[in-house]
């Protein structure tokens, strides 16, 4: 891509991040969203080739109708209430509409259909920017929001998220679909919490935007896409490898690592809210995910070639082991020690 074209586009994703986070006024919500969106859709198309077209396509379509529906439940809310603000949202039927449009912009269950085909049809770094910084908006609407949402509404799509993004991921061979599940039941935890403690579901999706990005830095860098050829990995940078393994067990929530202070504060703040069996199911069900994070480790550490796998062998990778992937994957992993910080934090 043309380096000015790509400039302006970062520049147009930035502006509607920032405006949809100091927006008060529902219009420049709903305006800084379609900024964002009409921003990625040429860096999702930008490889010429069908799966691209098809997932810009899916992309457009989706965040148009995500858009509408937010528009038409602000419009619903000022016409009953007078109010504009975003921090004003009371109509009933606003907040369900309001919490569908979201949801469909976020991927959540049942609106989560789009999210892993376009991550598919998309290249590394783009499937990175649609799985983190392209959630932050609605993430902070749906926090700016919170108060006026149905919980019950919200737990039910959370605990739904964390369910099918586990138990859909389990079939899976290719690794930027993994990753979409994995970001689909991610949301479920984000959003179990967003009505008790919206400072946990920031640090979840802190956390979990900088373990997704160190691993999709890392499979750009060792140039493998599926499971059959990620097994070819560890001959070409074994050390990078490895911190690949120890990333994908943080990001499943084991317990050394910085992936398990999400899900430990999470648990703990269900508990004090004695929501014990909410807690109890969302633990159960991180299990399931934690099986195909392990497959995927399991592939790329310990499965050695050669071995029966019908593949085209990739040769040895040029590309060196930049300092933000060194830094991403150390933070992936060591920032455990850090929660009695976070956790003291007014």
């Amino acid at each position: 891509m043309n380096p000015q074209a790509l400039l302006i586009f970062t520049m147009s994703l930035l502006l509607g991040s920032s405006t949809v986070i100091s927006a008060n006024h529902w219009i420049m919500a709903w305006a800084g969203l379609e900024i964002n969106t009409l921003s990625i859709l040429p860096l999702i198309s930008k490889t010429h080739h069908p799966r691209a077209v098809e997932a810009s396509t899916k992309y457009f379509l989706v965040q148009a109708a995500a858009s509408t529906l937010l528009l038409f439940s602000s419009m619903t809310n000022a016409w009953f209430t007078g109010q504009w603000d975003i921090t004003q949202l009371t109509h009933p039927m606003s907040c369900i509409m309001l919490t569908a449009a979201i949801s469909m912009k976020l991927g959540l269950v049942p609106f989560h259909f789009w999210f892993p085909e376009v991550l598919q049809g998309s290249s590394p770094m783009t499937s990175l920017l649609l799985a983190t910084a392209m959630k932050f908006p609605p993430t902070v609407l749906l926090i700016l929001t919170s108060p006026s949402l149905n919980y019950t509404l919200l737990s039910l799509m959370a605990i739904a998220s964390t369910a099918l993004g586990g138990w859909m991921g389990l079939n899976q061979t290719q690794i930027r679909k993994i990753l979409a599940f994995s970001s689909i039941s991610h949301l479920g935890w984000m959003t179990i919490i967003l009505i008790y403690n919206p400072k946990l579901t920031l640090i979840t999706f802190y956390l979990y935007s900088l373990m997704t990005a160190a691993i999709f830095f890392t499979i750009n860098i060792i140039n493998t896409l599926k499971l059959s050829t990620v097994m070819t990995a560890w001959t070409k940078i074994p050390s990078l490898t490895a911190m690949l393994m120890l990333t994908l067990l943080s990001l499943a929530g084991l317990p050394p690592l910085t992936g398990f202070l999400p899900k430990w504060l999470i648990i703990q703040e269900l508990t004090k809210q004695e929501l014990t069996a909410t807690a109890t199911i969302m633990a159960l069900l991180s299990l399931l995910g934690l099986f195909f994070y392990l497959r995927l480790a399991y592939c790329a550490t310990i499965t050695l070639p050669p071995n029966s796998t019908n593949h085209m062998k990739h040769w040895q990778t040029n590309k060196s082991v930049n300092m933000p992937t060194a830094v991403l994957t150390m933070l992936s992993i060591m920032l455990l020690p850090l929660s009695p910080m976070i956790m003291t934090t007014p």
